[in-house]
């Protein structure tokens, strides 16, 4: 009795706990069944390839140009059947960018499926009937970033055909195209034998390219202009596509493009992003054509455009590296063919003699008026193993504008302006040294008025330039505080006048000279004309000579000199120069400083 009521509490207690757990129960089942609804299903690394899942199947169809994205690493399968009698068929693939493999298969399956197959968990009969017994046969296989076509019978048993596309790299597109029957295509622009592009001449500036005509040109009527070529110019590439144009041209445009995108595909939920990328990569986006590309085209420029197949692209720089594109375009059907560009690198630009500069060597150097931008090299090696000098420039003009630079192992180390007054430029540590005079902008009215004033002194110059070697000094040497003559009104007679100028601290020899004008008012120009600061002591005759003296003063203050010039006429004027005498460098100028002796003493 007591056994049977226990019997009875025990069930008592079984019935109420799965009371209990019914809810808990179906709260699990709703989740289980919502969350498979999103889960998409795994495919095991050991099941066979041809396993696909039930999901929508994209069918590529017949005359019409389809354009498939291919995400990176990830397999694309496009479907599709012959019409019956169908005896030939062409499949053309072209990738935008960058290489795919992709391949064309004939699959085989049984018109009723086996029922005594085991399966791990239950199957629809269209799975079972996909999943049962069949063959399939490879008919082509491609890779590369080219067009590529296959032009073939039909198999005889297929009942679907199945292209296979990837993209390893990544994520890329590319466009294809199906055609039932014999050929030609008639979408897709005609490519000679040779579709190659030869380049027949090479200039500084300038290249000109060849290429055999498409068969698609030759035979338009002159009337119809539906086809024609482009040429394009880049110094990067060879491109295999108009759509690899325009991708490099939409990176360049937006360098973050690819940045953004692959922010925007981060997500919190890894399952609903996969199952996405599933759901959008099954329906490849079908485009027309024409248009896009027609707006394309407005957008590249094209070097070359039209019909002839031979091009000269010009305005390019010299001794650089380019690559050329030939694309023949079907402006009809928005379709283009791409030949197998070149490339090839422009001459470089004439070099100018380059002058070597001998030791002391005193040179002029003329600018004769042929445009901006006229310039002259000069090189100079240095003695001794200091390997130091200094370089002294002088311009002879008032208006021109002229610059040196200098440099060493291609590095500049000094660009300066060259002017009236003298310029030192000190050179230590280099073996050799190049240095650029550049004439910036010269008119002809300048370089004739220069050239007229320096040719009253027997010479034609723009710019006085000497370099010399220094031994033993460590910088440029001290230069007047004043390059002004002074006369003495009170020591002035009718023979003789006495003048005074500024020295330096350094030893140095100083010159003087005198010309005497025969009529002060009709020698007034020619006084202005020896005023000249490029005429030195090597354009002045030796009997114009008066007297040389050496000088030195420790304190620039007081570094005066004077000196007493006899020998004169009455009533006379006399022009006086003044040279300081430098054992490196140019040879110093003063202002020269007329002087009429008196007529009665």
């Amino acid at each position: 009795m007591h056994s049977a009521d226990g019997e009875k509490i025990q069930r008592v207690k079984e019935d109420r706990q799965k009371s209990m757990m019914a809810p808990h129960l179906c709260l699990w089942a709703t989740l289980m069944l919502v969350w498979g609804s999103l889960v998409p299903p795994v495919h095991s690394a050991l099941a066979p390839e041809n396993e696909v899942p039930l999901r929508p199947t994209t069918w590529l169809p017949e005359g019409k140009i389809t354009s498939v994205t291919l995400p990176k690493g990830r397999l694309r399968r496009l479907y599709f059947t012959l019409k019956k009698k169908t005896s030939v068929m062409w499949v053309t693939v072209s990738p935008c960018h960058l290489p795919i493999e992709w391949s064309l298969a004939a699959r085989t399956l049984k018109d009723k499926p086996l029922k005594n197959l085991q399966w791990s968990t239950k199957k629809s009969m269209p799975e079972i009937w996909w999943r049962g017994p069949g063959t399939e046969v490879k008919i082509h296989s491609f890779s590369g970033d080219t067009a590529d076509t296959y032009s073939g019978p039909s198999h005889p048993r297929a009942s679907v055909y199945i292209l296979r596309l990837r993209s390893k790299q990544q994520t890329t597109k590319a466009t294809v195209f199906l055609h039932e029957g014999p050929g030609p295509l008639g979408i897709f622009p005609l490519l000679p034998a040779d579709p190659r592009v030869h380049t027949l001449g090479v200039g500084m500036t300038s290249v000109t390219l060849s290429w055999a005509p498409s068969a698609s040109i030759k035979s338009l009527p002159k009337a119809k202009n539906s086809f024609e070529y482009c040429v394009l110019t880049n110094s990067l590439q060879n491109y295999p596509s108009l759509c690899a144009v325009n991708e490099r041209k939409k990176i360049e445009e937006n360098p973050n493009r690819g940045k953004e995108g692959k922010k925007g595909q981060v997500t919190s939920w890894p399952v609903l992003k996969e199952l996405w990328w599933e759901e959008r990569d099954s329906y490849p986006e079908s485009q027309t054509l024409p248009s896009t590309l027609t707006d394309d085209l407005d957008d590249l420029q094209c070097a070359c455009q039209g019909t002839e197949n031979v091009c000269t692209v010009s305005e390019l720089l010299p001794d650089t590296s380019y690559y050329f594109d030939v694309f023949v375009i079907d402006k009809v059907n928005g379709t283009s063919a791409a030949y197998k560009g070149t490339s090839a690198r422009t001459h470089e630009e004439a070099r100018a003699a380059v002058v070597p500069l001998r030791e002391g060597e005193l040179r002029w150097v003329t600018f004769q008026d042929r445009g901006s931008n006229w310039q002259q090299f000069f090189s100079f090696r240095p003695r001794g193993w200091q390997q130091s000098g200094l370089l002294t420039l002088q311009s002879c003009g008032g208006g021109e504008k002229i610059t040196v630079t200098v440099s060493s192992k291609g590095q500049v180390l000094t660009s300066q302006k060259v002017g009236a007054d003298l310029i030192h430029i000190w050179l230590q540590g280099s073996p050799s040294y190049l240095i650029l005079l550049q004439q910036d902008e010269t008119t002809t009215s300048q370089v004739t008025k220069v050239t007229d004033a320096v040719q009253l002194g027997g010479l034609k110059a723009s710019v006085k330039m000497q370099v010399s070697s220094a031994y033993h000094r460590r910088g440029v040497p001290s230069l007047p505080s004043t390059l002004q003559i002074k006369s003495f009104n009170r020591l002035r007679g009718c023979n003789s006048v006495t003048l005074a100028w500024m020295g330096t601290e350094e030893r140095s020899l100083y010159c003087v000279y005198r010309r005497k004008l025969s009529n002060f008012n009709e020698e007034a120009g020619g006084a202005s004309a020896l005023t000249a600061p490029c005429l030195g002591p090597e354009s002045r005759s030796d009997t114009e000579r008066v007297l040389c003296k050496y000088f030195q003063e420790l304190n620039p203050r007081r570094a005066v000199t004077t000196a007493v010039i006899g020998g004169l006429e009455p009533g006379m004027a006399y022009v006086f120069d003044v040279y300081l005498m430098r054992r490196w460098g140019i040879p110093i100028k003063y202002a020269s400083k007329m002087v009429k002796t008196r007529k009665e003493c």
